[in-house]
């Protein structure tokens, strides 16, 4: 091949060379000038770049249009931009800090100075951003020396910045300039600010800088813009629709849970509801998980505090641990996280090869100091419980293991309709963040990718998201709604088995150091609850449901027919309750309705007389009259196949 081209690979796997040189837009523009017009960006190999940014090497390429994931991530990083211009119009005086893009739009910390800024304001702000998108300014990057980059922000006063340029090399420092507005930026960035159409402000909040509580707390603004109004009004109907699902407001209404200031925020208390519910995903995953070959253990809630430094949890995530408490002269702290316990269970007899791979599961409960302020009912708390399994396996048998594990957590989300998005997430340059050799982790990082295109997974790689000791594949699910919500995870950990010091005796009666795969599909199982119950708005399978059934008398004659068919639900195992009140039956429909119970059973004088139920469906109502034996079996049938309600008519995701 010359030395002036470069071969690029396009997703469907198609190769076409170019001129070494040609710019993304020009690639765009060779396919389509209709893409080249909508493009806004580029993903050369797993890294996002401008439009007009020279290619220089053989790579896989993208074109990011708004109906990507690159392309809204570059979109809402040239709209934080924007943002911070109109507020530089507005507010002259204002300091900028940092404003990336972000999963739904992007933010921008700010100080105002003595200036005030409140929600009145964000109106102003939007009409400013709009005014400004329509002189469709070019983002222009230019590179800049350390020296000049601190002078320029010394000059502006702005100390926020000169605290981040005085941690970036030299060489390596961009701005980024759209009309006035002048931002320390390593981009990518849109061409000009034309497509911005439709702004929304959605709130603000304090956020100290750096996260440090001890340094000065700005403003965040949050925000999202659309390339069309349209686009906007959309999203902003799904807003209206989370804020129904939210699942502190249905979680009281339903009795799943509750907390109380007494027991200490981010510490649930389970009600009764919550706990049927609970435990019946519990029970799901326990039985799949003996059908898999697991073992079950439990670990005491805490533990001496060399257990967390021999793993090197502590002091890596002292800042996140309760403190360690006193006990007969020495230290112990509550648990953080279960791999430590299972680590220690595992090395309490001499392995064999033969008894590889050794998978140890548990309904572990952890603590973590969560601050007050990032306390939010379920899906962020102190107190959680984590579906946690350790499977120590031979490196032969690794790849075999990470696939049994993928399939399992497919199961699980294809069980609830969830559709899931997988990311490989690998370490980045700052060996800080992590453990062990860099070698283990290059080895581990190329045989989660090799499973993921073996299973024809379709991924995506992101660089400094992997944990301290390994990296990870994470399952990033998409509930009813659209949001999306990382759960499960699969760790390949080349770190504990050193640290612990593990080993099975091989084959050539030697020992060896086995590979561990951490994974856990729900997470913990207080977020999970939280995400069920806004994916399904409370209206749960049947098999799911705390209470399944409904039974509901005309009258007080009919009390012992209710009875006798309540009974027949029961001996199935079914979970039923019988609306005994003096009330009109039309009352309790209602109730059974606000209640989201699944199936109400209405009986009166032609049902006792003809041995029959009167079946209705929540949302649906009235599906119909059916004998006690026929309706047992629709019940049974749709339990056992674990069928999702009517309203969650979503289509299953593929194993």
């Amino acid at each position: 091949m010359s030395e002036d081209l470069v071969t690029l690979t396009f997703p469907d796997g198609a190769k076409k060379e170019y001129p070494k040189g040609i710019t993304g837009y020009e690639v765009a523009e060779s396919i389509s000038k209709g893409l080249a017009r909508n493009a806004l960006s580029i993903t050369l190999g797993d890294e996002i770049k401008d439009l007009d940014q020279p290619i220089e090497r053989d790579d896989t390429i993208k074109i990011n249009t708004w109906d990507t994931e690159d392309g809204q991530y570059t979109f809402w990083h040239s709209s934080a931009h924007l943002l911070a211009e109109a507020i530089q119009e507005l507010y002259p005086n204002a300091k900028f800090g940092i404003g990336p893009p972000i999963e739904d739009g992007f933010y921008y910390d700010i100080d105002f100075g003595e200036e005030s800024f409140g929600q009145d304001q964000l109106e102003e702000v939007e009409n400013k951003m709009i005014e400004l998108a329509r002189k469709k300014s070019d983002f222009e990057k230019r590179n800049v020396s350390k020296e000049d980059a601190l002078t320029f922000y010394k000059k502006k006063g702005n100390e926020y910045k000169v605290d981040l340029i005085e941690d970036l090399e030299d060489g390596n420092i961009t701005f980024y300039q759209q009309g006035d507005f002048v931002d320390l930026c390593r981009g990518p960035h849109i061409p000009d600010t034309s497509p911005i159409k439709a702004v929304k402000l959605t709130k603000l909040a304090g956020a100290y800088w750096r996260g440090d509580s001890d340094s000065k707390q700005l403003t965040r603004i949050y925000g999202i813009t659309f390339p069309k109004q349209k686009l906007l009004d959309q999203y902003l109907e799904r807003i209206e629709e989370a804020k129904k699902r939210d699942h502190k407001k249905l979680g009281k209404e339903l009795g799943i849970y509750m907390m109380d200031s007494l027991v200490g925020p981010g510490l649930p208390l389970w009600l009764p509801n919550g706990t049927v519910l609970r435990r019946t995903l519990e029970a799901f995953l326990r039985d799949e998980q003996k059908r898999r070959g697991y073992q079950e253990v439990i670990t005491p809630h805490i533990a001496n505090v060399d257990l967390y430094r021999k793993s090197g949890h502590y002091p890596y995530y002292k800042e996140s641990q309760f403190n360690p408490m006193e006990v007969d002269d020495d230290e112990y702290m509550l648990k953080p996280m279960n791999c430590p316990h299972h680590h220690q269970i595992y090395s309490n007899e001499l392995r064999s090869y033969r008894e590889l791979p050794v998978r140890l599961a548990e309904f572990g409960s952890v603590y973590r100091y969560e601050q007050s302020g990032e306390l939010n009912g379920l899906s962020r708390v102190r107190g959680f419980t984590q579906d946690d399994a350790h499977i120590y396996c031979m490196h032969e048998q690794l790849k075999d293991e990470i696939k049994h594990v993928i399939e399992l957590t497919q199961f699980v989300f294809n069980t609830f309709g969830m559709p899931v998005d997988i990311r490989l997430s690998y370490r980045d340059d700052n060996d800080e963040k992590y453990g062990g050799d860099t070698e283990y982790w290059e080895r581990a990082q190329k045989e989660i990718k090799e499973v993921a295109d073996e299973m024809e997974l379709d991924y995506k790689i992101a660089e400094g998201e992997a944990s301290f000791y390994g990296p990870k594949i994470d399952f990033i699910i998409r509930d009813a709604i659209g949001r999306k919500w990382q759960l499960g995870t699969v760790q390949v950990d080349y770190v504990m088995p050193e640290r612990f010091d593990l080993t099975y005796v091989g084959s050539d009666n030697e020992k060896h150091r086995p590979v561990i795969i951490h994974r856990a599909p729900f997470g913990s199982m207080e977020r999970f609850v939280s995400i069920l119950i806004e994916h399904f708005a409370g209206d749960f399978p049947l098999w799911l449901a705390p209470k399944q059934i409904e039974v509901l008398p005309i009258s007080d004659d009919y009390l012992d027919y209710a009875n006798h068919v309540a009974q027949k639900f029961e001996e199935l195992g079914m979970r039923v309750h019988v609306d005994s009140r003096s009330e009109k039956v039309g009352s309790k429909i209602r109730d059974a309705e606000t209640s989201k119970i699944p199936y109400m059973v209405i009986v009166g004088s032609q049902e006792q007389d003809d041995g029959t139920v009167s079946v209705r469906r929540h949302k649906m109502g009235d599906i119909g009259t059916f004998t006690l034996n026929d309706f047992l079996n629709k019940l049974k049938d749709e339990i056992e196949n674990r069928s999702l309600p009517p309203s969650q008519e979503t289509e299953k995701i593929s194993n």
